[in-house]
């Protein structure tokens, strides 16, 4: 039975940091996404694990940024990894749909996600208005999402930087 729980670091983080390079291969650290997060730290309390009889299956790690010249504050979502032996199941969506809820009751007021719409479109993300968002390096517009969390991710405009 897989289990999704708060990250524990000191249990879970070696394992993450495996799947990782296992999902997205050394390349992953090339993207705009990683220049957001070499600066940041991540949220443990708020980052959900899929855990399978003690082994990291899955990981959604969220990242707190801020916003444009008001520095309006958000949770980034990602990156999102799932063992490849347990893609298909829809896993992926429910462990970032369990970080976004953690988020929420933390009282962070929206959340940002780069990726496919046609599936974090069911976790309630919506493609951000193109270049209402900019970021630290090329990004495809079309996969730059936001979704309400405890506020209005409406608000959110600017350049996304990490705090």
């Amino acid at each position: 039975m897989i289990e999704i729980v708060p990250e524990t670091p000191a249990l879970h983080a070696d394992a993450i940091e495996d799947l990782f390079d296992r999902t997205f291969g050394p390349g992953h650290f090339a993207k705009t996404a990683e220049r957001l997060r070499e600066f940041s730290a991540s949220l443990p309390y708020i980052n959900r694990v899929a855990v399978e009889d003690g082994k990291v299956v899955g990981v959604c790690r969220v990242w707190p940024l801020v916003v444009g010249e008001a520095r309006r504050p958000a949770l980034f979502c990602g990156p999102v990894a799932v063992d490849p032996a347990h893609r298909g199941n829809f896993l992926s969506l429910r462990i970032t749909e369990a970080a976004l809820e953690a988020g929420k009751q933390a009282g962070w007021p929206a959340a940002i996600l780069i990726g496919a719409h046609s599936l974090f479109g069911k976790a309630g993300f919506v493609v951000a208005p193109r270049n209402k968002l900019t970021f630290p390096g090329p990004q495809d517009q079309g996969r730059v999402m936001v979704r309400d969390l405890a506020g209005d991710a409406s608000a959110l405009e600017g350049l996304v930087t990490a705090p």
